[in-house]
């Protein structure tokens, strides 16, 4: 349940029944905390989820709740549900591993599993961690995330290494769970405490895409301005950005593909904005007929907004991006003749 802050509860039936219990439990306070020992482990995991968003439960929704308390429950007015609160009141019953361990996962969205994390893991990043590790603890991982994700983190791997995990995995047999509580505690304080560091994402690409997100003037006026200021870092910029007239890189095989993929329309009035040299690669690629009538509808449109051509360019570049994603062309990159896959 999704509550804006500092509104808080104010009718009991909109609670869940874990909500129910939270606010019980609240109520209750820490000196009754042994109440929880006769939940089990999901259970106390739900119960503190539903605890930890709580925020302000107001009064009346408590004494509706607790009818028996109503006289102990107005004196104080209401309680407070909190990260901290929960915490407090399961360390008291839980060793301090166990409540930072669930803490942990309901801080996160959702109170997502460490596996759901792995999910969530560039292939790149986790393969270089797991080629590292032995063939059948990769076998445990990759046979509790994902399948689609499973499959391009063994594509990252060493291949020969890859092929014993995939052979470890197909003797797999049910894994003890003391054996897969191993691994995740192992997962959890090894490597998804290190991710940040490891998966920092290179500053210059990321500023390198919000550029080609620019219209051509803002784009012009930022590259001069960091020239002015950082040379360097601005030719590196410029090398990791892809531009509509990168296409021209495409093989014939490539801009066909993209041909059938992209509005004409839209490719029309790209084309208005592009150089003489790119236009005639995709017209050479285009039936006589279809080179034709692209022509004339470009001529038809007569003048256009420069701001128009360029949404036209970058929606097409984007569509050679997904493509490239695919696999089903290759892209070039801007910077020199090394090819890079989007």
């Amino acid at each position: 349940m999704i509550r804006m802050k500092g509104k808080g509860v104010a009718d009991p039936s909109k609670l869940t029944g874990p909500e129910k219990a939270a606010v019980v439990l609240l109520a209750l306070g820490e000196e009754h905390a042994h109440v929880w020992q006769q939940l089990d482990e999901d259970e106390i995991k739900e119960i503190s989820q539903a605890m930890a968003s709580l925020g302000t439960v107001h009064s009346g929704v408590v004494e509706d709740l607790l009818v028996e308390f109503v006289s102990g429950m107005s004196s104080t007015g209401a309680i407070m549900g909190s990260f901290e609160q929960t915490q407090r009141l399961l360390a008291s019953i839980m060793p301090q591993d166990k409540v930072d361990q669930l803490m942990e996962e309901i801080r996160g969205p959702a109170g997502r599993t460490m596996w759901d994390k792995l999910g969530n893991v560039n292939e790149a990043v986790l393969a270089n961690y797991l080629k590292n590790e032995y063939p059948q603890t990769v076998a445990v991982v990759l046979s509790k995330i994902k399948s689609e994700h499973a499959a391009r983190v063994l594509a990252a791997l060493p291949e020969d290494f890859a092929l014993e995990c995939v052979m470890r995995m197909l003797r797999m047999e049910p894994v003890q769970r003391e054996i897969l509580d191993k691994i995740e505690q192992t997962l959890r304080t090894e490597f998804m405490s290190n991710l940040a560091r490891t998966s920092k994402r290179d500053s210059h690409e990321m500023m390198a895409d919000i550029f080609n997100a620019f219209d051509r003037q803002t784009e012009a006026r930022f590259i001069t301005a960091l020239e002015e200021r950082n040379r360097e870092a601005a030719e590196r910029i410029r090398a990791l950005m892809f531009v509509f007239e990168d296409l021209s890189k495409l093989d014939p095989g490539g801009v066909q593909t993209l041909l059938r993929s992209v509005e004409k329309d839209q490719l029309a009035l790209a084309l208005k904005g592009a150089s003489d040299a790119l236009r005639e690669m995709f017209f050479s690629n285009m039936s006589e007929r279809a080179a034709k009538i692209m022509r004339e509808d470009m001529e038809t449109m007569g003048p256009v907004r420069l701001r128009d051509v360029d949404q036209a360019q970058m929606a097409i570049v984007q569509v050679a991006k997904d493509l490239a994603n695919k696999g089903e062309i290759m892209l070039a990159g801007a910077g020199g003749d090394d090819e890079l896959v989007y």
